[in-house]
């Protein structure tokens, strides 16, 4: 990664060097997702595209654009266009804003031409958000309404049928109506984004006079930026982890040297309300399913003293992992990612230490890396950073930080074993594997963009996409749900087969590494092939496509009984299985279909 593009960045630097800084990401891009990106501006839109470009591609997405001319976003998304079509966008972004409308009430109007006016208004979005969605069957993100400059009618703009805010208010909410009762779109919060930037300065008129932009130049990196979040967040590129350190960071004092009494949390001081609402606000994230997880130079005692505070809002076991030793904090992120099962790059570490910062920026370029001045300051540039973006958010992902703890509670039991089938055999786990379904398709498509490590194909599918297999009679597609004696482990992998005469193409095979070495992956196999021959087909045949992140899944097909039929130079593989040669493997978990 690119820190001159991580949040906080400079924004000029960023639109002067934006040249030398694509050319940097190219040179150092290794197994980037693309995407074809579809831009349909209301404005000009090219350097938003170049910036936003750059966002992406530091974070692994590597973009293609097709961008509609000026102002004819309208008429591309509503009627035939050869370009567009050929174009076949995975996902569409509509850049349209206040400027865009036409038809604001006037003084002298009736409330129900008011009335009329929003319907039209509303009308001329939603009937293009439904013909994209229908045509191209894709993610839709659209700008909602900043609020105009000037207040004709002053504070009256608010709570008048005439007011061009209120109108712009009442709109806004008709979009988040839709937004909340369709998949795949999602809306990209510039009204949000336009207060916080100052909408005097974001809106400054010559901007759009001179060249038709609907903001001011500067503020495009803060636009782009965040338009970037939701979609690294649709492509699975968001974080997971939180590691956070402890003195000065998430109470006030360094508690080796003050005590449990002497650091400041809590609503005694100023500065202990500080704490608490930062601590309020890290709490609130494992409702998202971010995992949370201390990193500091402590003695474990202390480090567990500070988190039992009696005015503390984190507590011990809100942390699925505790490391307070005396190690480099960089390897003791290191080696949480070994144990979450997760990558260096799922963390986001917050430290008050700029030394600290520095090291583990220095030998983990992929972690995210918070700066910050003061509390309060760590607050707004965790917020800002939109590391954690939500797009999707289902049932397991609330579970999340449990799902995890009982996972240490069973590495804690597997100790107690000498024989590892034992082990497994003693965990009583039940399998559910089964065709998809409507309830537990956001999660699958959730899954198959988190999940790198054991991704055989790393294919990443959009809700779309995956309903449209979902329907499909050409495809057998199965999910699986783990439980234990431990609890509910939510659903874990996901297989997808291409029918192709007697033969089964697999599209897709990932599992999440929580339940690595558990046999979910053998219980999977011999769900698939029954599933098979219960549809006359007579061999599989399985793909593996290597990159940095999926090495440990390279041998995967040979376990299971599989035949390498081809290899590239590349270390592409393809392998084949005779499903009459095969005897089933799982014999640990009890499965239902």
């Amino acid at each position: 990664m690119l820190q001159e593009l991580c949040y906080p960045f400079d924004s000029d630097v960023i639109l002067q060097k934006r040249r030398r800084f694509l050319r940097i990401l190219k040179e150092q891009e290794a197994n980037a997702v693309p995407l074809r990106i579809a831009v349909l501006g209301g404005s000009t839109t090219s350097d938003i595209l170049s910036t936003l470009e750059l966002f992406l591609r530091n974070r692994g997405i590597a973009p293609t654009f097709w961008e509609s001319e000026y102002a004819q976003y309208w008429n591309d998304a509503m009627f035939p266009n050869t370009s567009l079509e050929a174009f076949q966008p995975e996902l569409i972004f509509i850049h349209t804003s206040s400027r865009n409308v036409q038809n604001f009430p006037k003084i002298g109007d009736s409330a129900e031409d008011v009335e009329q006016k929003l319907e039209q208004t509303y009308a001329h979005f939603s009937q293009m958000w439904d013909r994209l969605s229908q045509v191209y069957q894709c993610p839709i993100i659209q700008n909602n309404m900043e609020m105009p400059l000037t207040r004709l009618m002053g504070n009256r703009e608010v709570g008048s049928i005439h007011g061009s805010i209120d109108f712009l208010t009442r709109l806004n909410c008709c979009f988040y109506d839709y937004a909340r009762t369709h998949r795949n779109f999602y809306l990209h919060d510039i009204n949000y984004l336009s207060a916080c930037y100052g909408l005097d300065k974001w809106a400054e008129p010559s901007y759009w006079h001179l060249y038709k932009y609907a903001l001011c130049v500067p503020a495009i990196p803060e636009f782009s930026y965040n338009l970037s979040n939701i979609i690294c967040s649709l492509m699975g590129k968001n974080k997971k982890v939180l590691a956070l350190d402890l003195d000065n960071t998430l109470w006030g004092g360094v508690i080796g040297d003050d005590g449990q009494a002497g650091i400041e949390i809590g609503q005694e001081t100023s500065v202990g309300q500080a704490y608490a609402a930062l601590q309020t606000y890290v709490k609130a994230h494992k409702e998202l399913g971010v995992l949370l997880t201390v990193c500091s130079k402590n003695d474990h005692e202390n480090a567990i003293s500070g988190l039992e505070h009696p005015e503390g809002i984190l507590k011990p076991d809100d942390f699925v992992c505790i490391k307070a030793n005396w190690e480099m904090k960089s390897q003791n992120i290191a080696d949480m990612a070994q144990e979450l099962s997760l990558l260096p790059e799922s963390f986001v570490f917050v430290d008050d230490n700029p030394a600290e910062r520095a090291i583990v920026q220095a030998q983990l370029p992929d972690t995210a890396v918070i700066p910050f001045d003061s509390v309060e300051d760590c607050i707004l540039r965790l917020d800002r950073a939109g590391y954690f973006e939500v797009t999707n958010l289902s049932a397991d992902d609330a579970k999340r930080n449990a799902m995890y703890m009982e996972n240490a509670k069973r590495q804690a039991a597997q100790a107690k074993f000498t024989d590892y089938k034992d082990f497994l055999k003693s965990l009583s786990m039940q399998a559910e594997i089964r065709d998809f379904d409507a309830v537990s398709l956001p999660r699958i498509t959730q899954l198959t963009n988190k999940s790198n490590q054991f991704n055989l194909t790393t294919k990443r599918y959009t809700q779309a996409e995956m309903e449209v297999v979902a329907a499909s009679p050409a495809h057998i597609r199965l999910y699986g749900r783990l439980e234990d004696t431990f609890g509910d482990n939510g659903i874990v992998s996901v297989v997808i087969g291409r029918k192709d005469g007697s033969a089964l193409h697999v599209e897709l095979w990932l599992m999440s590494c929580r339940v690595l070495k558990r046999d979910m992956e053998y219980a999977m196999l011999d769900a698939l092939v029954e599933e098979c021959r219960k549809q006359g087909i007579s061999e599989i045949i399985g793909y593996y496509y290597p990159t940095k992140k999926n090495a440990m899944v390279a041998q995967l097909y040979a376990a299971f009984g599989f035949t390498k039929t081809a290899e590239d130079g590349e270390g592409n593989t393809v392998w084949n299985l005779q499903i009459h040669d095969y005897t089933n493997r799982n014999s640990v978990i009890n499965v239902t279909h």
